[in-house]
């Protein structure tokens, strides 16, 4: 009953705090939206930047969870791996050589690309992790992957030839701006297609948990598990590169404070809950994004990274205590 009880009282804070949030960040901007001004600013900018800020961050935080249990490690997640800096190189390359040609790149490509993106530096976490035995040793692999992809994104994006160019630089260090309801018609059946499948992966998810003997035992097909949980996680986290760039840290520290909140791992209970707290965090981050320092807007990356690192180091230095890998 205790446990019940903690589980729909974490629900109803995550509820109140996500309504709060999205009526906050439509209501509040550097100019008034009043009279003639309401339509164009509220319901044209704000509002389906507000939804869309809801929606990749709940898939970010998704996509962060799928990736800690498929490695059994909590500080696993699309940005720490290198899979949202894999995602931005191709979405990158892409818009550079449609844009070069005269052409507009649709929702759709873009979000392909970034999903190709996605798999192939999961591809190569996946390669080392054959090599590289020791969970520490594969983060800095990732975070390595992540810098190369990173480096040549710039290098690409520095000198391309087309003045519309200085978008791009702009999404590429990560920002929500922009997305207006074209946008969110394309993330909202891709991000809903991603957590209704998640979810539905509960309970074999539940059972690897407890362990590969435990999984085999209870009739899980363990690598068909692991593919769905790498093509899922690289679908939603590309998503979100597709259309708000990269955004860190929000993979790693919202599910890590989840499992805090409900005392629990269960997928059944935190799938739902990492895309309410993922949504959420990254409402409150892209409002103080965009009002801190009106009308200057900081990059989306900017505020997560000064919210999360400090949760994803307590979360690190709280494991080498306990002696934890």
């Amino acid at each position: 009953m205790r446990k019940t009880t903690r589980y729909l009282i974490s629900y109803a804070l995550l509820l109140v705090l996500t309504a709060a949030l999205i009526v906050t960040s439509a209501s509040v901007g550097s100019v008034a939206a009043r009279g003639e001004l309401f339509d164009p600013i509220v319901l044209r900018i704000r509002l389906p930047r507000t939804v869309a800020a809801c929606l990749l961050g709940g898939a970010l935080s998704v996509s962060g969870f799928l990736l800690q249990t498929f490695f059994d490690n909590p500080i696993a997640g699309p940005f720490v791996l290198g899979v949202s800096s894999g995602a931005k190189l191709t979405v990158a390359l892409a818009l550079i050589l449609s844009l070069e040609r005269g052409l507009v790149l649709s929702n759709a490509a873009m979000i392909l690309a970034a999903f190709a993106g996605a798999i192939l530096s999961m591809g190569l976490v996946l390669a080392l992790s054959g090599r590289v035995r020791r969970m520490p040793l594969l983060v800095v692999c990732g975070v390595m992957i992540g810098y190369l992809c990173s480096a040549v994104t710039d290098f690409a994006v520095t000198f391309a030839s087309d003045a519309n160019i200085v978008n791009l630089h702009h999404w590429s260090l990560g920002s929500f701006a922009g997305i207006g309801w074209d946008g969110v018609r394309a993330i909202a059946p891709t991000v809903a297609a991603g957590l209704v499948l998640s979810f539905l992966l509960s309970k074999p998810m539940e059972a690897y948990q407890l362990g590969e003997a435990y999984a085999r035992n209870a009739g899980v097909n363990l690598r068909r598990l692991r593919l769905e949980l790498i093509l899922l996680s690289s679908v939603l986290s590309g998503c979100v590169t597709a259309f708000a760039g990269p955004v860190s840290f929000v993979g790693v520290a919202v599910p890590h404070l989840l499992r805090r909140l409900f005392a629990t791992s269960r997928p059944l209970l935190l799938i739902p809950a990492c895309f309410l707290g993922g949504g959420a965090f990254c409402l409150f981050c892209d409002l103080i994004a965009r009002t801190a320092f009106a009308p200057t807007e900081l990059n989306i990356s900017s505020v997560t990274a000064v919210f999360g690192a400090p949760i994803v180091l307590h979360m690190m230095a709280a494991r080498g205590a306990d002696g934890r890998r």
